[in-house]
């Protein structure tokens, strides 16, 4: 067959993919290279996990420390996993605290200042499919208001009835509604989500069109070491809640 004429695109900055080889050998030196120079290191796990907000805590601490978020197996081997190991003396103590979605935090703001500002960061979020509810939350029945009725109707001002275009929405996400002159109704109370209860897809689509954000994202400590006497301190806890999940 001979080969075509036709003109051709050639692309000549694709971005080629770093490896992930080369992404773990640099997160260790990173790692390596901060627990030499910062006097204080924090093992912390997050609830409610979302990058934007851990990014707000990363620029915070980003004029006196490092954070990293990656693999916790390359994370505790730059810390080092035995005394023989280890970039700073104790610090291979930590190693055994990084299991599951955790990261480090290196920094030179005194102990008592980060963990003040590390409990004390909180954001609320929509909730996604598979997190478990923490209230319940019930629409009454007749008109079905854009808050869910929680603000006491237009009475108040600012619940207003939910537009009608959403009717057919909320139906297909298990919301038994329907429309009676132009309002979105309710033969009954729906409950959209139970305190305890794993969501779903449809529940968490359902909170969100009510405006209703239930996930709040917080940064827990673990445990922390300090280069002064280089010992590992652990929020108790907080591990004993790591070994219940």
């Amino acid at each position: 067959m001979p080969r075509s004429k036709r003109s051709k695109i050639v692309h000549t900055s694709r971005v080629q993919k770093t490896p992930s080889r080369d992404k773990s050998a640099s997160l260790y030196a990173s790692i390596r290279v901060a627990a030499e120079h910062y006097p204080h290191i924090f093992l912390f796990a997050v609830s409610n996990m979302r990058n934007t907000y851990l990014k707000d805590v990363r620029q915070h601490f980003a004029a006196d420390g490092r954070l990293f978020f990656g693999k916790t197996k390359v994370m505790a081997k730059a810390l080092g996993l035995t005394a023989e190991e280890e970039a700073m003396p104790g610090v291979h103590g930590l190693s055994k605290y990084l299991t599951g979605s955790m990261g480090v935090l290196c920094t030179e703001r005194s102990v008592e200042k980060t963990l003040r500002y590390l409990e004390e960061f909180t954001e609320v979020d929509f909730a996604r499919a598979g997190t478990v509810a923490p209230r319940t939350f019930v629409v009454p029945a007749g008109t079905v208001y854009s808050r869910g009725g929680e603000l006491g109707g237009e009475a108040e001002g600012e619940d207003v009835p939910l537009p009608h275009s959403l009717e057919a929405t909320v139906r297909k996400w298990g919301m038994p509604s329907r429309l009676e002159k132009g309002r979105v109704v309710l033969g009954q109370e729906f409950v959209v989500c139970e305190e305890g209860k794993v969501l779903d897809s449809n529940q968490t689509a359902l909170l969100k069109v009510f405006g209703v954000a239930v996930a709040e994202f917080r940064v827990r400590v673990v445990a922390w070491w300090s280069v002064g006497d280089g010992e590992v301190r652990v929020v108790e806890d907080e591990v004993e809640g790591m070994e219940e999940d």
